[in-house]
């Protein structure tokens, strides 16, 4: 006998996601209730020009109550592919498409209390391209050289978890074009 899911109860839905409580039952017969945050698909992109320049965005996170030197990145509209939503994310959040598009790995975020799933690409032959960003998001683009990029993240300077894994899977990738 494995884990059973007894019953599931939406306490609460939000813009962004919506928090669940799922009754499960053990297989030694205890039950516990875990609290589950229902969140869409998103993407992470390293979008790396044709210099070896990785294009970052700072933005304010509230939750961290700072500012994050971060990789461009965003949630899936409902039914978008993981492909179409980051070609959309690049756009909306550097100004720039790509026309190179190569997904390098995906990852739960925070699998003990989330569903949401990140999917990594790395992104080459950048163009200008801009949609407009999100309304609730104010974004500053800032260029970084790869082999410095990559030592921020060895050396503790870049915080967010989507970046990092992103920027250590690329790795290979960015030694192969000569620019890491």
């Amino acid at each position: 006998m494995g884990i059973q899911l007894l019953n599931s109860n939406t306490v609460f839905q939000g813009r962004v996601f919506d928090v669940r409580q799922d009754r499960l039952l053990l297989p030694d017969g205890r039950q516990i209730l875990l609290d589950i945050v229902a969140h869409r698909d998103a993407v992470t992109i390293l979008p790396v020009d044709a210099d070896g320049w990785i294009w970052f965005i700072r933005q304010y996170r509230h939750a961290a109550g700072q500012e994050l030197l971060e990789l461009p990145a965003g949630v899936a509209e409902q039914g978008e592919a993981p492909e179409v939503c980051a070609q959309r994310e690049l756009r909306e959040e550097i100004g720039m498409a790509a026309d190179g598009l190569e997904k390098i790995g995906g990852f739960y975020l925070a699998p003990g209390y989330s569903t949401e799933y990140m999917h990594v690409f790395l992104a080459v032959g950048l163009n200008p391209s801009p949609l407009p960003g999100d309304e609730t998001e104010i974004l500053r683009v800032e260029k970084i050289e790869a082999r410095r990029a990559l030592r921020l993240a060895e050396q503790g300077g870049l915080q967010d978890s989507k970046s990092l894994v992103a920027l250590f899977w690329a790795r290979p990738h960015l030694e192969k074009m000569g620019w890491a």
